[in-house]
């Protein structure tokens, strides 16, 4: 049976329609981008317009730069909906014109990667726009929409809406079409990639390093490729938001390291298909990569919910000492261990003595909730 969930980022969107500002919604494929944007929409009426920029002929009347070409296209509505917006040559250029033009009336883009969209709209836009990522569904949603938060479900098959909806008949099925669709309908297209089999292995090698430091160098040794290659590689899973990357906090300690990146994946349900591991937890070494991960991305959709500002690392010493996450603000440090099982773990006197008046705390399955708010 499918359960709607109700997300969060509409309320946020809600707060910013009619203020002057043109509003992207960024996010990996099949999140609900869309959805939610008919939500919105349907609010308006007849005073709304939902606009797919995949249909060639609602592109080639969007790429005409004239005001009132543009206005006359649109039509008489007020709030519009430009759907897959980096579908349209020179999309900054037409947003730019129209919210200069027409500053009455509310224009909402969205996009399925960040590739083509952020390029151009970050110019001719800047100050006119106000970006949010729709991210795959959050603890919070799920508890909102009084749904079951089942972690070991949610660190095996994700957070995508049809997953946890109810909706994705199967699971693992559905997951791996969405894998295909992450490396080839965005990353390969974009980039055009001479050798799109590199781009499979670069992101299944950063599948089984979770949770890790990451060493450009060795992936390069790997793939047969220059170190160049795959951190541009990297940035291409960036902005397909198949991936994001945590970089080291160091400051003050002489052997603290200050190079390496941890990678996490956007949903676990299609890091685990690009893998083919869905294995019950009991029975697999990556429960507490996985625990990792979820974590931190979970902690990064509250932090965009709660509209919080926060500077986030994580922290090692060439000894061996790691705290796993950190976030930074108002000049305090608050560190994070995240502990799926009954692992000890002691708290680096280094780091405590070092950073005055920052704190760990570890997060387990116990505590998880008072983590993330909910």
């Amino acid at each position: 049976m499918s359960r709607k969930i109700e997300r969060n980022l509409k309320k946020d969107i809600n707060k910013w329609l009619f203020k002057g500002k043109v509003i992207i919604i960024y996010g990996p494929r099949r999140v609900g981008k869309t959805t939610l944007a008919k939500e919105v929409l349907s609010h308006f009426g007849e005073e709304g317009r939902f606009i797919n920029c995949d249909i060639l002929e609602n592109r080639s009347a969007l790429e005409l730069q004239d005001d009132k070409k543009l206005r006359d296209f649109l039509g008489k509505g007020k709030i519009f909906v430009l759907d897959e917006a980096q579908r349209v040559q020179n999309i900054g250029i037409i947003l730019k014109i129209l919210v200069d033009s027409y500053p009455d009336i509310q224009i909402i883009a969205t996009g399925s990667s960040s590739f083509d969209l952020s390029n151009k709209i970050h110019e001719p836009l800047t100050g006119r726009n106000v970006s949010f990522v729709l991210y795959p569904v959050s603890v919070s949603e799920l508890k909102n929409s009084d749904q079951e938060i089942n972690i070991p479900d949610l660190l095996r098959f994700g957070n995508y809406p049809e997953v946890v909806s109810g909706k994705a008949e199967d699971k693992i099925h559905y997951l791996k079409e969405v894998a295909s669709d992450y490396l080839y309908k965005d990353a390969l297209e974009f980039e055009r990639l001479r050798r799109p089999e590199i781009l499979v292995k670069l992101v299944q090698l950063l599948a089984f390093q979770i949770g890790n430091e990451v060493s450009y160098n060795e992936l390069a040794i790997k793939l047969e490729i220059n170190r160049d290659t795959v951190i541009r590689y990297i940035e291409l899973l960036e902005k397909a938001f198949v991936i994001f990357r945590l970089s080291p906090f160091s400051r003050n300690l002489r052997n603290e390291i200050g190079k390496k990146n941890k990678i996490f994946f956007y949903d676990l349900g299609i890091r685990n298909a690009l893998i083919s591991s869905f294995g019950p937890l009991d029975q697999r070494d990556d429960a507490g990569a996985l625990w990792e991960n979820f974590c931190v991305l979970e902690r990064q959709k509250m932090i965009q919910d709660k509209g919080w500002y926060r500077n986030t690392f994580f922290w090692r010493t060439n000894r061996g000492k790691e705290i796993d996450y950190i976030e930074e603000y108002d000049g305090t440090l608050y560190g994070y261990e995240f502990k799926w099982g009954n692992a000890k773990y002691n708290i680096p006197k280094e780091f405590i003595e070092e950073y005055k008046n920052s704190s760990v705390v570890i997060v387990n399955r116990s505590n998880f909730k008072e983590f993330l708010g909910v």
